[in-house]
């Protein structure tokens, strides 16, 4: 497997050194030494002085019923109706939307208004959907269960689902360019560089390719990390950041909130891992023990499952750390957000 390098991009905290990797970048590990930073979730919330008071879960409800609200808009039913039926077949089956309730909360956290993030928050979740359809096909991870029911080519064909794929990437762009408002349109054009750039083959397609051609294959933490950074973290990277610049964000508040991410995209992939082994598929809502099935690396199979939900721990140690450079109280949402990934059960 070969991938080359140009500037890594390094989060530090005084107890870890991660790097996160640009597509071009070789592999690196990490360099851990003894912690002097809050690692408990009480003693980083009182670090950060966010309110013990924040109601995160009305918070979720609140913003995830939103977004459905939105997403059933954006995808009438309507003809051709069988593509039609498949696309909200998907988008519409439920998850947790984290995606795009991130890129609303980091546009309120820079001062912006909800409704100016809007677009691209359902933009994200179309994204997101069409990678899990074209994900769960046969010739790629080849899963027959999502979110609880049969997957979208099992339930439409597979030519239907990889159409219905193709469809939600298309209308994503689209639907960014086409309604949002208020907002300048030079950020417009920034944010949807930034979506491309998670999606396309230096991000999500990167990942997948090399996770693809992993299997069965013995790799270092390095490779895994640029898989997952790839795969997973890019786009919840975009989320966050296009968020940002939709809210109006300036440049050092952008790139905050980009180490934000990057910490957080991470951290989810590395939880999904340890889910994968720990819980059943009535549980998580899909296929759980593929990854051992598959013969694919995971954090859990290279670290141990002790030491991956330490590093998931310090992942989302450093995540919360960025956000002292915000206000606390338009901060407790992403905290409680990269709590709630940290310790998600599926």
């Amino acid at each position: 497997m070969a991938f080359v390098a140009t500037s890594p991009i390094s989060l530090k905290t005084n107890c870890l050194k991660l790097k996160l990797l640009d597509t071009h970048q070789q592999p690196q590990t990490r360099i851990s030494c003894n912690k002097t930073t809050p690692t408990s979730s009480i003693e980083m919330q009182q670090t950060l002085k966010i309110s013990p008071n924040f109601k995160f879960e009305e918070y979720m409800a609140s913003k995830a019923k939103k977004v459905n609200t939105a997403l059933d808009d954006a995808v009438p039913l309507q003809n051709p109706l069988k593509i039609h039926q498949a696309m909200r077949y998907s988008l519409l089956a439920g998850g947790k939307r984290v995606r795009p309730v991130l890129c609303l909360a980091s546009c309120e956290l820079v001062g912006g208004e909800e409704a100016a993030a809007v677009p691209m928050a359902c933009a994200l979740e179309m994204i997101h959907t069409m990678s899990l359809i074209h994900d769960d096909l046969p010739c790629m991870d080849n899963d027959d269960l999502r979110r609880g029911r049969p997957t979208c080519h099992k339930e439409f064909g597979e030519e239907t689902a990889v159409l219905a794929g193709d469809a939600l990437l298309a209308l994503a762009f689209e639907h960014v360019a086409a309604k949002t408002r208020n907002v300048d349109e030079r950020r417009v054009v920034q944010a949807i560089v930034e979506l491309g750039s998670a999606v396309g083959s230096e991000g999500l397609v990167a990942g997948q390719i090399v996770d693809l051609s992993s299997e069965g294959k013995l790799l270092s933490l390095g490779e895994l990390e640029y898989i997952h950074v790839h795969k997973t973290s890019k786009l919840l990277e975009a989320a966050v950041v296009c968020g940002a610049i939709m809210g109006g964000g300036g440049g050092a508040q952008v790139e905050a909130l980009r180490k934000y991410a990057r910490c957080v995209g991470l951290l989810f992939q590395v939880v999904d891992d340890i889910l994968d082994v720990t819980k059943t598929s009535e549980e998580l809502g899909k296929t759980a023990g593929k990854d051992l099935v598959t013969d694919k690396a995971t954090y859990p199979r290279l670290m141990g499952l002790r030491k991956a939900k330490d590093f998931a721990a310090d992942l989302a140690a450093m995540a919360v750390q960025e956000l002292s450079y915000f206000d606390p109280s338009r901060a407790a949402p992403l905290y409680h957000l990269a709590q709630y990934i940290a310790s998600r059960q599926n």
